[in-house]
């Protein structure tokens, strides 16, 4: 089969190589699914450029999400047929003709869901109703502050929030993406580049501070973040992307830890507040049966149109370094797709 291999870190250029090998052997437990599209995630951006610590060795296959169809299926797997349309979350493997995964993680779809849809629902929502209900447990009239609010998980984070009657603040980087939202009926949008939303949100809030907040940036974000939380607040950290614009090395991991500021269990009973912190990947490996319940809530969710994830750009799959490109130019709004045909 054809996978795009990770064979060097660095730009998206010289990273990818598509290689010929061989189909995975599937345990008892698993399926194989012919790939039909992936999709795009901040942590193949990090296992790219060397920063991703889970990621496996190069040259290894990258990927979290596939939809396809179920090819072959182990001997102990009773609720999934072979030729059934899927969307699955995958540990690595995804940017392959067939990946193979847990029959946990795997929830069918119709024939007639589109692909780039589809693909959304797997890591990015997920992650976001994981993160928004059963860590954050969101609560009606809540006002909840949504950071890269215009990305994949912010989307489905913002959609979230909105069908338990939030109020949505959310941070993006252009005016763009400030109607985007807008349009999406978020309440409050801040251009993060041009003005300073710690200083902002208490104005457009009159002073009152912010309930939940949603922090996939880190770093002084994150110190920012803790100034606007309420009484009974709840941090949720699923992320660190400000460690892109950072050199690597011991310093420059230092420097990335202070910049989240002093934190002390103390601190957090007096005034009543949690910070929690999101790893899908570990819940996948510790607790697949969370992948298994967020994976099928969200495809009902979609069926039901009370969430609809965002297209931003698709590509082919030999188009990858093009793809891995423009997701780091940071223009996009929603998911980034790839499709083998």
């Amino acid at each position: 089969m054809k996978a795009i291999q990770l064979v060097k870190y660095g730009s998206s250029e010289e990273a990818f190589q598509i290689a010929e090998i061989e189909k995975p052997e599937i345990s008892a437990s698993e399926v194989l699914i012919k790939v039909e599209s992936f999709g795009l995630n901040f942590a193949d951006v990090m296992a790219r450029r060397g920063l991703y610590k889970a990621a496996p060795p190069i040259p290894s296959v990258l990927g979290y999400e596939v939809v396809g169809r179920i090819s072959d299926i182990g001997a102990d797997v009773k609720n999934l047929q072979r030729g059934q349309k899927v969307v699955a979350f995958t540990r690595f493997g995804a940017y392959a003709e067939y990946a193979k995964t847990d029959s946990s993680a795997v929830s069918p779809i119709s024939d007639s869901m589109d692909n780039g849809a589809a693909t959304a629902l797997s890591t990015q929502y997920c992650t976001a109703i994981y993160a928004a209900y059963e860590m954050a447990n969101i609560q009606n009239g809540e006002y909840v502050l949504v950071h890269v609010a215009a990305g994949g998980v912010g989307i489905a984070l913002v959609q979230l929030a909105l069908n338990r009657a939030c109020k949505v603040i959310g941070t993006v980087g252009s005016d763009k993406k400030i109607q985007f939202l807008k349009d999406m009926g978020v309440e409050h949008a801040i251009n993060y580049l041009e003005k300073d939303f710690e200083e902002e949100i208490p104005k457009m809030l009159g002073g009152r501070k912010v309930d939940v907040i949603f922090d996939p940036v880190g770093g002084k974000f994150f110190k920012k973040d803790r100034s606007l939380l309420n009484a009974g607040g709840r941090i949720i950290a699923y992320g660190a992307s400000d460690q892109l614009n950072r050199k690597k090395g011991f310093v420059s991991k230092l420097k990335l830890m202070m910049a989240f500021g002093f934190l002390h269990p103390v601190g957090l009973m007096i005034n009543s507040q949690g910070i929690i912190g999101v790893n899908m990947l570990q819940i996948a490996d510790q607790k697949p049966e969370v992948i298994e319940r967020s994976l099928n809530k969200v495809v009902e969710l979609y069926q039901k149109g009370l969430i609809k994830p965002h297209v931003g750009k698709e590509f082919r799959a030999d188009e990858i370094a093009k793809a891995h490109a423009y997701f780091e130019g940071r223009s996009s709004i929603g998911k980034i797709v790839l499709h083998w045909e």
